[in-house]
């Protein structure tokens, strides 16, 4: 049996070590190793317990309406009435409406669901094929975002979110599309799928009462919402309290304790130095809000995870909520998703330039949320 040597595994494993040991021996000189050890497990103990399930109540409640609505032909409802807003706004064929729809009322892998529907692919050219990666992340866990900041006790600054976060979407598709064709002007002729016409027919389906249509909708879609609700455990534990530690500092007397929500004050500190770009694009008031749209380019669930503190706190006001709500939404964690979005629609190669493309989109999201929220509240 041939030996594996050890010298295969040093140029990854040595840096990875060294990069882990250092980021913990910087967190243990600070606060002190069984400090340390004990804010890591109490911050991810009441992570799970006060925002997890929080979370996942929102979703299951979400993926209920979200599931009614398609039983009762809501979504075809407002795809219709969107339609004709994906060319001038887009430059989408009208079917792409169906895909912001069903990725806002669930994630941002829904758009690869339909993209992998040649009926559905048949419309697009490729170079707007591949923009759909961008253009379904921005709208992507859309209706749990607004309903966790509604929750937080704000309801027009979320609406402004939304706005701001289809402006933002709007320039992150254009701008993939430029991308694209600058790479591979064939595509603008180029049809994604080749599908010969067939005439919509109305299949016949089983009859069913009223009272279960509507009980199957919901329980269907409460299951759905119970599967993205586990999902987002990982990121809101591993990422929120990770960024925890970075935000927050000591306890109140200035000294460690173990206590939960305790941290080294890191990103604070960073922030401070560059405080007037964020102060002047986004409105941010206080530096440690940063620390929401640094978390939401990895997952967006872990970003909501910060919101209950930040407010307790009183670091986010009104239009900081409005910003993080279109920067939140319009990312989606895209930096998570969108290698694997690309890989399954057959582009892997364009991964670099949809994610520059969605870079830009959600920071015209966020600047353009801050502005509005400035007119509005002007009025």
């Amino acid at each position: 049996m041939k030996k594996t040597s050890i010298s295969k595994y040093i140029p990854t494993g040595v840096p990875c070590l060294l990069i882990v040991g250092g980021i913990f021996y910087y967190l243990g000189a600070k606060m002190g190793t069984p400090n340390m050890l004990n804010t890591i497990m109490k911050t991810g103990h009441d992570l799970l317990l006060n925002t997890v399930f929080y979370l996942m109540a929102i979703c299951v409640i979400t993926g209920a309406l979200g599931k009614l609505f398609i039983e009762f032909g809501v979504v075809k409802l407002l795809e219709k009435i969107l339609r004709p807003l994906m060319g001038p706004l887009f430059n989408m064929p009208g079917v792409a409406s169906l895909g912001a729809v069903v990725t806002f009322l669930s994630d941002n892998p829904a758009i690869i669901s339909l993209a992998q529907d040649k009926s559905f692919a048949r419309y697009f050219k490729k170079y707007q094929f591949i923009s759909l990666t961008n253009f379904g992340t921005a709208f992507g866990m859309g209706l749990l975002v607004m309903v966790f900041m509604m929750g937080q006790g704000f309801f027009k600054e979320p609406v402004i979110g939304l706005v701001a976060a289809m402006c933002g979407c709007i320039v992150s598709t254009r701008l993939m599309q430029r991308f694209v064709l600058k790479a591979y002007p064939q595509y603008k002729e180029e049809c994604a799928a080749e599908l010969p016409e067939v005439d919509e027919v109305e299949t016949k389906v089983e009859e069913k009462s009223l009272f279960l249509r509507i009980l199957n909708s919901l329980l269907d879609g409460g299951k759905s919402g119970v599967d993205v609700g586990i999902a987002i455990i990982p990121g809101v534990l591993i990422i929120s309290t990770f960024v925890m530690i970075l935000t927050f500092g000591p306890s109140e007397s200035g000294e460690y304790t173990g206590a939960a929500y305790e941290g080294v004050a890191l990103l604070p500190y960073l922030a401070n130095k560059v405080g007037f770009i964020f102060e002047y694009l986004f409105g941010f008031t206080d530096p440690h809000v940063i620390a929401f749209p640094i978390t939401a380019l990895g997952a967006v669930g872990a970003a909501l995870g910060v919101v209950p503190n930040f407010v307790a706190q009183g670091w986010m006001d009104g239009n900081a909520i409005a910003v993080c709500t279109a920067i939140g939404m319009c990312w989606s964690g895209y930096l998570s998703t969108h290698t694997a979005m690309l890989d399954s629609l057959g582009y892997r190669e364009l991964t670099s330039k949809a994610i520059l493309a969605h870079t830009i989109g959600g920071l015209v999201a966020a600047i353009v949320a801050h502005w509005v929220f400035v007119l509005v509240s002007l009025l």
